[in-house]
């Protein structure tokens, strides 16, 4: 009888130590982590190459006539790299998330739209397209749909669609990254070149040279909101970080013409001193204070001061007719494309000294500048 009244009061005693227990765990305390679900987010694998933090950033230049992309190194501002890409690459940027080239191809021949047909080669259709290259490992990826004669271009933010000036055809293409096909296009004025995405997203200005005229396209809707005139030949477009202001270069009327991009209004015109000066290329500074401007045959590039509207400063003999200009991740240095001598000029942005000329491919056009993280 003794033993059972044990048992019993041995069983009664585990049974209240489990209950307790039960009752003051954490619900999950001890349960396996769940499962990943079938819309969790996977990251990619760590591409081959340096990493980011053993890299300089990278000047990437589009040359014209050799179809092919200049890699410098700007720590020693050497030449590291060519990449072959396909015809007469002029536009380049790099996507926003730094890991990929982008590079506009044409299979037009040379001469400006609308110019007498005879005697020119005929168009290589085929040869139109947008280059992507792989920045890790430096390799050709593969091309993507443009729309005809395709010049410049610009990203969405969150790097989904491409905004692409055709040239010949007079209009915008607007370009799927995903699926690499166009999934709209907007008829223009004659020859868009220019094209630069407001910071935000939400606008996106095309110039139009031949119609003198800047077009601002909402990328929502993707239709035009508005028309800006402007100075003869409009040339590119920068926006001072904020997305503020709008600076719009003017090859032939030696002149720029600033812009309220938030009402997509003329605020000024800087008419430049001389007709020397031919305004092509621009890049703003990291502070949203200083806009420099390459002239073209007037050789030089001009430092603009965003608040007075006024040109400030002036570095003469950079190179033979610069085009493209790209600006070092510390704001150090300035990198211009300079066509006709095939090289490159790298400026101390506080001084104004000429530090070096690099030698590149031939024509180049377009410059970008990686991240010191890409």
């Amino acid at each position: 009888m003794r033993a059972v009244i044990r048992t019993l009061g041995l069983y009664l005693l585990l049974a209240g130590s489990v209950a307790c227990r039960d009752k003051n765990a954490k619900p999950d305390e001890h349960a396996a982590p769940p499962a990943p679900s079938s819309t969790a987010t996977i990251e990619p694998a760590a591409s081959s190459g340096p990493a980011p933090s053993e890299r300089h950033p990278r000047v990437y230049v589009s040359n014209e006539d050799s179809n092919d992309i200049s890699i410098v190194d700007s720590a020693t501002d050497e030449v590291t790299g060519t990449i072959f890409v396909g015809k007469r690459p002029r536009g380049i940027r790099l996507a926003p998330d730094g890991r990929t080239l982008f590079v506009a191809l044409s299979g037009s021949p040379k001469d400006p739209p609308g110019a007498h047909d005879g005697g020119r080669p005929p168009a290589d259709r085929a040869a139109d397209g947008i280059a992507l290259v792989d920045v890790a490992t430096e390799k050709l990826v593969r091309t993507i749909a443009s729309g005809r004669d395709p010049e410049c271009f610009d990203f969405t933010p969150d790097g989904k669609f491409l905004y692409v000036s055709n040239e010949e055809a007079a209009q915008a293409s607007v370009v799927e990254l995903a699926t690499g096909s166009i999934v709209k296009t907007i008829p223009l004025d004659e020859e868009p070149e220019g094209v630069t995405m407001k910071p935000g997203g939400d606008i996106v200005y095309v110039t139009s040279e031949a119609a003198n005229k800047v077009f601002a396209i909402d990328t929502k809707n993707i239709s035009i909101v508005a028309t800006i005139e402007t100075g003869p030949r409009p040339r590119a477009i920068v926006f001072t970080p904020d997305g503020s202001r709008g600076f719009i270069t003017e090859e032939q009327g030696s002149s720029l013409t600033v812009v309220d991009a938030k009402k997509h209004r003329v605020l000024s015109h800087i008419k430049l001193e001389g007709t020397a000066h031919k305004p092509m290329g621009a890049a703003s500074s990291a502070d949203g204070k200083t806009i420099y401007v390459t002239t073209g045959r007037g050789s030089s590039v001009l430092y603009v001061d965003v608040a007075s509207h006024r040109v400030v400063k002036t570095i003469d003999h950079v190179g033979v007719r610069p085009w493209g200009i790209g600006v070092s991740p510390d704001g150090r240095k300035l990198y211009t494309a300079n066509g006709p001598s095939n090289d490159v000029s790298v400026i101390d942005v506080a001084s104004g000294e000429i530090k070096k000329r690099i030698g590149v491919g031939s024509l180049p056009w377009g410059v970008a500048v990686s991240r010191s993280s890409d």
